[in-house]
C-alpha cells in the first residue's frame, strides 16, 4: 500500500472478497523531499497508507528496502546513463525489488499471496498463468512488469486490473478514502518527479561536446550526452542553442529538432529536424530477452504487437530469432521515432503480454 488510491482500493476489494489482509508500505527512497514541507516524501505517503489501513481496519507494516533499491536500481541506472544508454528503472524496480522482496516478506508472515495496485490482469488459460493488459488501456502497466515469471504471477493478484481509473476513484470516494482524488504518481518509481538532468549530475559530471546535424556539421554544443536520450527535443527552450544552417530555408518544416544519435566515444550528439529519416527506425535487436510462460520457437517467425513505451502505440511487428547473432530481432511494420537503446520493448499477442527485452541496435 503506497498511499495512493490504486493500492488503497485494491486492499478494499480484496477485503470485500473475504481475504485476510496485511497492508505493506515499502520505504525504498528517502532522499526526495516535499518542496512545501521539506519532509521526506515517503513519510507523507506512509501517513496516507496508515489512514487507509485504519479505515479498512487492517494492520500496516513498513518494509525498508532502500538499500536494495539503491544498489539494484538507482546505482545501475547511473551506470547505464554513463554508458550513454537510457535505462528503464521502473522495470528494474518491479523485477528486482518490489515483487521478489514483497513475496519474501509475505512468506515470513505466512501469507499465501501478494497483491498490488497495478493496472494489469492475470489469467489462467490451459494450465498457464498469463499476464494480460488491463481493461483501462490508458493506464495499463503490463509494460513495467513484463519481466515477471509465471511463478511470480502464480502468487500475485492485481485486483484493479478490470476497472478503469475513473471507477477506482469513484469507489474510493464512496468509501470516504481521503486520497480518492490524489494525483497519480509520476516520475521514477519511488523517487517521483525529479529534474532528471540535475538528478544525474549528482553522479555524472558534465562533459562538453559537439552537436552535429545529419550531414555531420557542428551546429552547437551540449554539456554531456548522458543527460539526453534518443527522440528528446532540443533547442533554446530546452537549454541548447543550435544553428540550423541549411535547414533554415524551410523553417515551417524544420522548427522542431530532436536527438537522433549518441556517440559515447566522441561525446557527440547528432540532431535532426522533425520528419528527417535519421530519426526513424524499424528494426530492433532484443537484449536480455525474457518470455513469461515458455521459450518461443526459434525456427519460425512470430506475429506480435510491440510497445516501446508505457501505453505507447501497439505496433504490428514480426519477431524472429537470428541464429547467427543468437539474438531476437523485432521488425516493426512501420518506422517510428524515439526508439532508444536501453529502454524496454514489450511484446503482445492480442491482450497477452508474452515478454520482451531491452532495446539494442
Amino acid at each position: 500500500m503506497s498511499g495512493g488510491v490504486d493500492s488503497s482500493v485494491a486492499a478494499l476489494l480484496l477485503k470485500k472478497q473475504g481475504y485476510e489482509i496485511i497492508g505493506a508500505f515499502m520505504k525504498n527512497w528517502s532522499d526526495t523531499k516535499d518542496p512545501l514541507t521539506g519532509e521526506c516524501n515517503w513519510r507523507s505517503e506512509r501517513t496516507q497508507a496508515i489512514k487507509i489501513a485504519s479505515i479498512l481496519n487492517i494492520p500496516l507494516i513498513t518494509l525498508d528496502f532502500e538499500k536494495q533499491y539503491k544498489s539494484q536500481v538507482v546505482d545501475e541506472m547511473f551506470k547505464k546513463y554513463k554508458l550513454g544508454i537510457t535505462p528503464n528503472p521502473d522495470v528494474d524496480c518491479n523485477n528486482k525489488v518490489k515483487f521478489p522482496l514483497l513475496w519474501k516478506a509475505a512468506k515470513k508472515l505466512n501469507c499465501d499471496l501478494i497483491a498490488t495496485g497495478h493496472y494489469a490482469c492475470i489469467k489462467e488459460i490451459k494450465n498457464k498463468i498469463e499476464l494480460h493488459r488491463a481493461k483501462d488501456e490508458s493506464k495499463d502497466q503490463s509494460y513495467f512488469i513484463y519481466r515477471l515469471k509465471e511463478f511470480d504471477l502464480s502468487h500475485t493478484l492485481f485486483p484493479i486490473g478490470n476497472y478503469t481509473k475513473k471507477q477506482i476513484r469513484e469507489i474510493a470516494e464512496k468509501n470516504k478514502f481521503p486520497n480518492y482524488n490524489k494525483k497519480s504518481t509520476v516520475g521514477i518509481c519511488f523517487i517521483g518527479k525529479v529534474n532528471l538532468k540535475n538528478f544525474l549530475k549528482n553522479k555524472i559530471k558534465p562533459k562538453k561536446g559537439n552537436i552535429l546535424n545529419p550531414e555531420g556539421r557542428i551546429i552547437g554544443t551540449h554539456d554531456g550526452i548522458y543527460y539526453y536520450t534518443i527522440g528528446q527535443r532540443i533547442g533554446p527552450r530546452f537549454g541548447i542553442n543550435i544553428n540550423k544552417g541549411i535547414y533554415d530555408s524551410n523553417p515551417s518544416q524544420m522548427s522542431r529538432w530532436y536527438v537522433a544519435k549518441k556517440d559515447v566515444k566522441t561525446n557527440t550528439l547528432t540532431a535532426a529536424p522533425e520528419g528527417h529519416k535519421i530519426l526513424l527506425r524499424r528494426n530492433i535487436i532484443i537484449k536480455d530477452a525474457h518470455w513469461i510462460n515458455n521459450e518461443l520457437s526459434k525456427t519460425k517467425s512470430h506475429k506480435v504487437f510491440s510497445r516501446i513505451r508505457q501505453v505507447g502505440e501497439l505496433i504490428p511487428s514480426i519477431l524472429k530469432y537470428n541464429s547467427k547473432s543468437k539474438k531476437w530481432n523485432v521488425t516493426l511494420n512501420k518506422a517510428i521515432t524515439g526508439i532508444s537503446e536501453g529502454q524496454a520493448v514489450v511484446l503482445y499477442q492480442k491482450t497477452k503480454c508474452i515478454g520482451g527485452g531491452v532495446i539494442s541496435f
